[in-house]
């Protein structure tokens, strides 16, 4: 969504958002193809006699012939094995390894706080080490002046 759609939205010219005449109308359109359609397609690919048949109806229908081999292919691929039903979008996470990904990244967490924390300690221990050196040599130093 643009901007322009955006600002159209809030104004409340909804129906100007994604029209044909819209900020984004020269974008091309992404073709979606029904399973009917490219059987259709594939079908009369394959009943066309001559390779200039074949040519003529791709050009017609804007299609490539990668794209009736994939469907040829998949064609056959589903004659072989029935399809089973799936949702779009990706597919959600067992709760097991949602659970484990939240404790990696708490383990990661913690083991990092932990390192800090080790760090800090022995800088503070040279920290104190030094102080009670200087604090040693600064009482021996006025023991001599007298």
């Amino acid at each position: 969504m643009s901007i322009a759609d955006v600002n159209a939205a809030r104004d409340g010219h909804d129906e100007d958002v994604a029209t044909s005449d819209g900020p984004r109308a020269s974008r091309p359109k992404r073709r979606v193809l029904t399973w009917e359609y490219k059987m259709r397609m594939l079908d009369q690919y394959e009943s066309a006699p001559t390779p200039q048949e074949r040519n003529a109806l791709l050009r017609r229908e804007k299609l490539y012939s990668g794209s009736i081999s994939e469907w040829r292919r998949a064609r056959d691929n589903a004659a072989s094995a029935p399809a089973p039903e799936r949702k779009p979008g990706r597919p959600a996470r067992s709760t097991d390894s949602t659970e484990n990904e939240r404790l990696r990244k708490e383990n990661e967490r913690l083991a990092t706080e932990l390192a800090r924390t080790k760090a800090a300690l022995e800088i503070m221990g040279k920290a104190h080490a030094l102080l009670e050196l200087l604090s040693e040599s600064a009482g021996s130093g006025k023991n001599q002046r007298k």
